[in-house]
Protein backbone atom coordinates (compact mmCIF):
# COMPACT_ATOMS: atom_id res chain seq x y z
CA UNK A 1 0.00 0.00 0.00
CA UNK A 2 1.32 3.77 -0.82
CA UNK A 3 1.85 5.59 2.36
CA UNK A 4 0.84 9.07 2.46
CA UNK A 5 4.08 10.86 4.94
CA UNK A 6 2.43 13.58 7.04
CA UNK A 7 4.92 13.06 10.09
CA UNK A 8 6.35 17.00 11.18
CA UNK A 9 10.00 15.75 11.05
CA UNK A 10 11.94 13.82 9.91
CA UNK A 11 9.19 14.25 7.03
CA UNK A 12 8.85 13.79 3.51
CA UNK A 13 11.54 13.73 0.57
CA UNK A 14 10.63 14.14 -3.76
CA UNK A 15 10.45 10.21 -4.64
CA UNK A 16 13.14 11.32 -7.24
CA UNK A 17 15.57 12.55 -4.77
CA UNK A 18 15.29 9.68 -2.39
CA UNK A 19 16.07 7.54 -5.64
CA UNK A 20 18.76 9.72 -7.03
CA UNK A 21 20.15 9.59 -3.00
CA UNK A 22 20.08 5.63 -3.11
CA UNK A 23 21.66 5.68 -6.17
CA UNK A 24 24.60 7.47 -4.67
CA UNK A 25 24.73 5.17 -1.41
CA UNK A 26 25.55 2.55 -3.89
CA UNK A 27 28.07 4.30 -6.04
CA UNK A 28 28.64 8.32 -6.44
CA UNK A 29 29.37 9.74 -9.67
CA UNK A 30 30.66 6.43 -11.01
CA UNK A 31 33.77 6.48 -8.48
CA UNK A 32 32.94 2.85 -7.32
CA UNK A 33 32.36 4.75 -3.86
CA UNK A 34 29.56 5.67 -1.80
CA UNK A 35 28.85 9.20 -1.01
CA UNK A 36 28.94 7.78 2.35
CA UNK A 37 32.73 7.38 2.16
CA UNK A 38 34.14 9.72 -0.24
CA UNK A 39 36.17 12.41 1.04
CA UNK A 40 34.93 15.75 2.18
CA UNK A 41 37.85 17.10 0.59
CA UNK A 42 37.25 15.84 -2.77
CA UNK A 43 36.81 17.68 -5.68
CA UNK A 44 33.42 15.23 -6.07
CA UNK A 45 32.10 16.85 -2.99
CA UNK A 46 33.66 20.28 -3.51
CA UNK A 47 31.34 20.44 -6.09
CA UNK A 48 28.23 19.27 -3.73
CA UNK A 49 28.95 22.05 -1.72
CA UNK A 50 28.72 24.70 -4.26
CA UNK A 51 25.94 23.37 -6.29
CA UNK A 52 24.62 23.35 -2.39
CA UNK A 53 25.11 26.86 -1.98
CA UNK A 54 24.43 27.74 -5.36
CA UNK A 55 20.68 27.12 -4.74
CA UNK A 56 19.86 28.40 -1.64
CA UNK A 57 21.00 31.87 -3.22
CA UNK A 58 18.92 31.24 -5.84
CA UNK A 59 15.93 29.87 -4.27
CA UNK A 60 16.09 32.75 -1.58
CA UNK A 61 17.61 35.29 -4.29
CA UNK A 62 20.30 36.04 -1.58
CA UNK A 63 23.78 38.05 -2.85
CA UNK A 64 27.06 37.74 -1.89
CA UNK A 65 26.52 40.18 1.21
CA UNK A 66 24.88 36.81 2.84
CA UNK A 67 27.28 34.20 3.96
CA UNK A 68 25.68 30.56 3.07
CA UNK A 69 26.54 28.08 6.18
CA UNK A 70 26.01 24.38 6.05
CA UNK A 71 26.56 23.26 9.84
CA UNK A 72 26.28 20.63 12.35
CA UNK A 73 24.23 20.52 15.76
CA UNK A 74 20.34 21.82 14.47
CA UNK A 75 18.17 24.76 15.19
CA UNK A 76 18.56 23.89 18.73
CA UNK A 77 22.54 24.45 18.40
CA UNK A 78 21.80 27.86 16.71
CA UNK A 79 19.79 29.17 19.44
CA UNK A 80 23.24 30.19 21.42
CA UNK A 81 25.30 30.32 18.49
CA UNK A 82 23.58 33.29 17.13
CA UNK A 83 23.54 35.17 20.06
CA UNK A 84 26.99 34.22 20.85
CA UNK A 85 27.96 36.03 17.38
CA UNK A 86 25.68 39.03 17.53
CA UNK A 87 25.28 40.35 21.00
CA UNK A 88 28.01 41.15 24.18
CA UNK A 89 27.09 39.91 28.15
CA UNK A 90 25.49 43.36 27.94
CA UNK A 91 23.82 43.73 24.67
CA UNK A 92 20.02 43.38 24.44
CA UNK A 93 17.94 41.13 21.88
CA UNK A 94 13.88 41.21 21.47
CA UNK A 95 12.16 38.23 20.80
CA UNK A 96 8.57 36.99 19.95
CA UNK A 97 7.15 33.87 21.51
CA UNK A 98 5.26 31.67 19.71
CA UNK A 99 6.09 28.72 20.75
CA UNK A 100 8.07 25.75 21.82
CA UNK A 101 10.97 26.33 20.10
CA UNK A 102 10.51 30.15 20.35
CA UNK A 103 10.42 29.26 24.03
CA UNK A 104 14.02 27.56 23.95
CA UNK A 105 15.64 29.80 22.00
CA UNK A 106 14.76 32.63 24.52
CA UNK A 107 16.37 30.49 27.53
CA UNK A 108 19.64 29.96 25.60
CA UNK A 109 19.90 33.43 24.67
CA UNK A 110 19.02 34.95 27.94
CA UNK A 111 21.72 32.78 29.26
CA UNK A 112 24.09 35.04 27.10
CA UNK A 113 23.07 38.26 27.10
CA UNK A 114 20.34 40.58 27.88
CA UNK A 115 16.66 39.35 26.47
CA UNK A 116 13.58 41.40 26.32
CA UNK A 117 10.26 39.15 25.40
CA UNK A 118 8.27 41.96 23.38
CA UNK A 119 5.28 39.34 23.05
CA UNK A 120 4.06 36.05 23.29
CA UNK A 121 0.88 33.90 22.48
CA UNK A 122 1.57 31.56 25.73
CA UNK A 123 -1.58 33.02 26.84
CA UNK A 124 -3.67 31.36 23.88
CA UNK A 125 -1.25 28.09 24.00
CA UNK A 126 0.25 29.76 21.35
CA UNK A 127 -2.87 29.67 18.56
CA UNK A 128 -2.10 32.88 17.29
CA UNK A 129 0.64 35.69 15.98
CA UNK A 130 1.15 38.71 18.35
CA UNK A 131 0.69 41.57 16.40
CA UNK A 132 0.40 44.36 19.01
CA UNK A 133 4.22 44.58 20.25
CA UNK A 134 6.84 47.25 20.01
CA UNK A 135 10.88 47.52 20.01
CA UNK A 136 13.31 48.46 23.06
CA UNK A 137 14.80 51.26 21.34
CA UNK A 138 18.45 49.27 22.54
CA UNK A 139 17.47 45.84 20.94
CA UNK A 140 20.12 44.25 18.94
CA UNK A 141 18.18 42.19 16.63
CA UNK A 142 14.17 40.63 16.84
CA UNK A 143 13.80 36.66 16.69
CA UNK A 144 11.03 35.49 15.29
CA UNK A 145 9.91 31.91 14.55
CA UNK A 146 8.47 31.82 11.27
CA UNK A 147 6.73 28.92 11.58
CA UNK A 148 5.49 26.81 14.63
CA UNK A 149 5.65 22.90 13.69
CA UNK A 150 3.34 22.02 16.87
CA UNK A 151 0.81 24.41 17.02
CA UNK A 152 0.17 24.97 13.55
CA UNK A 153 0.74 28.84 13.35
CA UNK A 154 3.00 31.25 11.02
CA UNK A 155 4.16 35.03 10.15
CA UNK A 156 1.73 35.75 6.83
CA UNK A 157 3.79 38.72 6.90
CA UNK A 158 7.21 39.08 8.24
CA UNK A 159 7.78 42.34 10.32
CA UNK A 160 9.33 45.30 8.80
CA UNK A 161 11.76 46.53 11.29
CA UNK A 162 15.03 49.04 11.12
CA UNK A 163 16.98 46.62 13.47
CA UNK A 164 18.17 42.95 11.99
CA UNK A 165 15.33 40.30 11.47
CA UNK A 166 16.29 36.80 12.85
CA UNK A 167 13.84 34.10 11.99
CA UNK A 168 14.45 30.06 12.63
CA UNK A 169 12.53 29.02 9.43
CA UNK A 170 13.25 25.06 10.18
CA UNK A 171 9.76 24.11 9.35
CA UNK A 172 9.08 26.61 6.30
CA UNK A 173 12.25 27.05 4.63
CA UNK A 174 11.46 27.20 0.78
CA UNK A 175 8.25 27.04 1.45
CA UNK A 176 7.06 30.49 -0.15
CA UNK A 177 9.16 34.39 -1.22
CA UNK A 178 11.22 35.20 1.69
CA UNK A 179 12.11 39.08 1.39
CA UNK A 180 16.09 39.20 1.98
CA UNK A 181 16.43 42.71 2.57
CA UNK A 182 14.64 42.37 5.63
CA UNK A 183 16.57 39.88 7.39
CA UNK A 184 20.34 39.65 8.87
CA UNK A 185 20.07 35.73 9.90
CA UNK A 186 17.81 33.33 9.25
CA UNK A 187 18.45 29.57 10.23
CA UNK A 188 17.23 26.36 9.67
CA UNK A 189 17.19 22.48 10.15
CA UNK A 190 17.22 21.03 7.03
CA UNK A 191 14.66 17.61 8.34
CA UNK A 192 11.50 18.76 7.62
CA UNK A 193 11.34 20.96 3.98
CA UNK A 194 14.75 20.66 3.11
CA UNK A 195 16.65 17.24 2.96
CA UNK A 196 16.90 14.31 5.69
CA UNK A 197 18.56 15.53 9.14
CA UNK A 198 21.81 16.40 10.14
CA UNK A 199 22.65 19.74 8.86
CA UNK A 200 21.47 23.00 9.81
CA UNK A 201 21.50 25.92 6.92
CA UNK A 202 22.61 29.47 8.04
CA UNK A 203 22.16 32.35 6.41
CA UNK A 204 23.93 35.63 7.60
CA UNK A 205 24.34 38.99 6.44
CA UNK A 206 28.13 39.51 6.69
CA UNK A 207 28.26 42.90 7.68
CA UNK A 208 26.93 41.93 10.99
CA UNK A 209 29.56 39.46 12.37
CA UNK A 210 32.94 40.16 13.94
CA UNK A 211 31.92 42.88 16.32
CA UNK A 212 31.17 41.21 19.44
CA UNK A 213 34.21 41.06 21.94
CA UNK A 214 32.88 38.27 23.62
CA UNK A 215 35.14 35.16 23.48
CA UNK A 216 33.94 32.79 20.48
CA UNK A 217 34.87 29.24 21.15
CA UNK A 218 36.03 27.90 17.47
CA UNK A 219 33.42 25.96 16.67
CA UNK A 220 30.34 28.33 17.38
CA UNK A 221 32.52 31.34 15.52
CA UNK A 222 30.72 32.04 11.96
CA UNK A 223 33.45 33.75 10.79
CA UNK A 224 35.16 29.84 10.88
CA UNK A 225 33.22 28.15 9.18
CA UNK A 226 32.77 31.06 6.46
CA UNK A 227 36.35 31.19 6.18
CA UNK A 228 36.26 27.72 5.31
CA UNK A 229 33.42 27.16 3.07
CA UNK A 230 31.84 25.16 6.03
CA UNK A 231 34.30 22.72 6.42
CA UNK A 232 36.40 23.86 8.74
CA UNK A 233 35.85 19.90 10.36
CA UNK A 234 34.72 16.90 8.34
CA UNK A 235 30.72 18.59 7.34
CA UNK A 236 27.79 15.91 7.42
CA UNK A 237 28.43 14.56 3.75
CA UNK A 238 25.08 12.95 2.82
CA UNK A 239 22.44 15.35 4.60
CA UNK A 240 24.41 17.85 2.70
CA UNK A 241 24.30 16.20 -0.65
CA UNK A 242 20.46 15.12 -0.46
CA UNK A 243 19.40 18.48 0.97
CA UNK A 244 21.68 19.59 -2.54
CA UNK A 245 19.03 17.37 -4.89
CA UNK A 246 16.17 18.89 -2.63
CA UNK A 247 16.82 21.75 -3.44
CA UNK A 248 17.64 21.46 -7.39
CA UNK A 249 14.20 19.53 -7.21
CA UNK A 250 12.68 22.54 -6.07
CA UNK A 251 14.42 24.69 -8.86
CA UNK A 252 13.59 21.96 -11.72
CA UNK A 253 9.91 22.41 -10.40
CA UNK A 254 9.88 26.09 -10.39
CA UNK A 255 11.28 27.65 -7.58
CA UNK A 256 9.72 28.79 -4.47
CA UNK A 257 7.08 30.77 -6.29
CA UNK A 258 5.97 27.62 -7.31
CA UNK A 259 6.42 25.95 -4.09
CA UNK A 260 4.29 28.46 -2.47
CA UNK A 261 1.36 27.97 -5.15
CA UNK A 262 0.87 24.35 -4.22
CA UNK A 263 1.45 24.75 -0.70
CA UNK A 264 -1.50 27.33 -0.61
CA UNK A 265 -3.82 24.63 -2.70
CA UNK A 266 -2.73 21.76 -0.45
CA UNK A 267 -3.49 23.85 2.88
CA UNK A 268 -6.36 25.44 1.54
CA UNK A 269 -8.41 22.33 0.71
CA UNK A 270 -7.28 20.68 4.15
CA UNK A 271 -8.51 24.03 5.65
CA UNK A 272 -11.76 23.93 3.69
CA UNK A 273 -12.90 20.30 4.97
CA UNK A 274 -11.91 20.83 8.52
CA UNK A 275 -13.99 24.19 9.02
CA UNK A 276 -16.80 22.08 6.79
CA UNK A 277 -16.74 18.89 8.40
CA UNK A 278 -18.80 18.54 12.08
CA UNK A 279 -16.78 16.07 13.15
CA UNK A 280 -13.07 18.23 13.39
CA UNK A 281 -11.84 21.68 13.91
CA UNK A 282 -8.98 23.70 13.94
CA UNK A 283 -6.97 24.79 16.65
CA UNK A 284 -5.04 28.06 14.71
CA UNK A 285 -6.77 31.30 14.25
CA UNK A 286 -7.69 31.17 10.84
CA UNK A 287 -5.03 34.11 9.85
CA UNK A 288 -2.49 32.50 11.46
CA UNK A 289 -2.88 29.32 10.18
CA UNK A 290 0.50 27.54 8.64
CA UNK A 291 0.26 26.28 5.63
CA UNK A 292 3.00 23.35 6.80
CA UNK A 293 1.46 21.53 9.71
CA UNK A 294 -2.08 21.45 9.77
CA UNK A 295 -3.43 21.38 13.27
CA UNK A 296 -7.04 19.94 14.40
CA UNK A 297 -8.95 18.42 16.73
CA UNK A 298 -11.82 15.88 16.99
CA UNK A 299 -14.85 17.12 18.44
CA UNK A 300 -15.97 13.46 19.98
CA UNK A 301 -13.36 11.80 21.30
CA UNK A 302 -14.77 8.50 21.12
CA UNK A 303 -13.93 8.59 17.34
CA UNK A 304 -10.33 9.18 18.04
CA UNK A 305 -9.64 5.31 17.53
CA UNK A 306 -11.78 5.06 14.81
CA UNK A 307 -10.24 7.84 13.11
CA UNK A 308 -6.78 6.47 13.14
CA UNK A 309 -7.63 3.26 12.32
CA UNK A 310 -9.15 4.57 9.12
CA UNK A 311 -6.65 7.20 8.36
CA UNK A 312 -3.56 4.12 8.71
CA UNK A 313 -5.69 1.92 6.62
CA UNK A 314 -5.65 4.59 4.02
CA UNK A 315 -1.88 5.02 4.11
CA UNK A 316 -1.89 8.18 6.11
CA UNK A 317 0.99 8.03 8.46
CA UNK A 318 2.18 10.59 11.31
CA UNK A 319 -0.80 12.41 11.54
CA UNK A 320 -1.04 12.07 15.36
CA UNK A 321 -0.79 15.54 16.97
CA UNK A 322 1.96 16.75 19.27
CA UNK A 323 1.22 15.99 23.38
CA UNK A 324 1.52 19.73 24.31
CA UNK A 325 -1.64 20.27 21.34
CA UNK A 326 -3.21 16.85 21.14
CA UNK A 327 -5.25 15.97 18.00
CA UNK A 328 -3.93 15.82 14.93
CA UNK A 329 -1.58 17.45 12.49
CA UNK A 330 -1.01 16.87 8.71
CA UNK A 331 2.23 18.37 7.80
CA UNK A 332 2.45 19.13 4.01
CA UNK A 333 6.20 19.95 2.63
CA UNK A 334 7.18 20.56 -0.21
CA UNK A 335 7.41 17.23 -1.48
CA UNK A 336 3.57 16.39 -0.15
CA UNK A 337 1.69 15.64 -3.31
CA UNK A 338 -1.98 16.53 -3.73
CA UNK A 339 -3.18 13.44 -3.77
CA UNK A 340 -2.17 12.82 -0.15
CA UNK A 341 -3.90 15.52 1.02
CA UNK A 342 -7.23 14.12 -1.53
CA UNK A 343 -7.10 10.79 0.47
CA UNK A 344 -6.74 12.66 4.29
CA UNK A 345 -9.86 14.70 3.07
CA UNK A 346 -11.66 11.41 1.97
CA UNK A 347 -10.97 9.88 5.43
CA UNK A 348 -12.51 12.90 7.01
CA UNK A 349 -15.74 13.05 4.68
CA UNK A 350 -16.17 8.90 5.42
CA UNK A 351 -15.79 9.32 8.88
CA UNK A 352 -18.64 12.53 9.07
CA UNK A 353 -20.94 10.29 6.86
CA UNK A 354 -20.67 7.19 9.26
CA UNK A 355 -20.56 9.10 12.97
CA UNK A 356 -21.39 12.32 12.13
Amino acid sequence: MKKYNFYAGPAILPREVIEEAARAVNDFNGKGLSILEISHRSEDFIQVMERAEAAVRKLLEAGEEYAVLFLSGGASTQFFTLAMNLLDKEERAAYIDTGSWSSKAIKEAAGLAQVKVVASSKDKNYNYIPKDWSLPPDAKYLHITSNNTIFGTRYKEFPEVKIPLVADMSSDIFSRPVPMSRFGLIYAGAQKNMGPAGTTLVVVRKKYLGKVSRHLPTMVNYQTHIEKGSMFNTPPVFPIYVSMLTMEWMLSQGGIAAMEKRNMKKAAKLYDEIDRNSLFIGTAEKEDRSIMNVCFLLNEQKLEETFMAKATEAGCVGIKGHRSVGGYRASIYNAMEMEGVDVLVEVMQDLEKNHG
